[in-house]
């Protein structure tokens, strides 16, 4: 079983930044990809990004650009980066392996004001 504890969101005018912090326990190991995904309010969760377990990373259209995500196998943690960051990126942002691991973490909450 894999334990997933996001961190790091909060408060931020629109062009602000954020980093958000995923870290994972149990079984989860550096050959895994990672994601993050979010979920807006009233919406479906979404794709926002993903990072191979040889560090190819792949981004959604809508944050491509302003978004990074990164991965410190030795923390067993994966980040998001989130700069000039919009109102509509207004969500709960959760992370997973890709295939997920079955479960989902609390989330942290991220609330860009225009």
């Amino acid at each position: 079983q894999v334990q997933l504890v996001e961190s790091g969101g909060g408060l931020v005018q629109a062009g602000g930044s954020l980093r958000l912090s995923c870290s994972a326990s149990g079984r989860a190991s550096s050959s895994y990809a990672m994601g993050w995904f979010r979920q807006a309010p009233g919406k479906e969760r979404e794709f926002v990004a993903q990072i191979n377990w040889n560090d190819n990373a792949y981004y959604a259209d809508s944050v491509k650009g302003r978004f990074t995500i990164s991965r410190d196998n030795a923390k067993n943690t994966v980040y998001l980066q989130m700069n000039s960051l919009k109102p509509e990126d207004t969500a709960v942002y959760y992370c997973n392996g890709l295939p997920n691991f079955g479960s989902w973490g609390q989330g942290t909450q991220v609330i860009v004001s225009s």
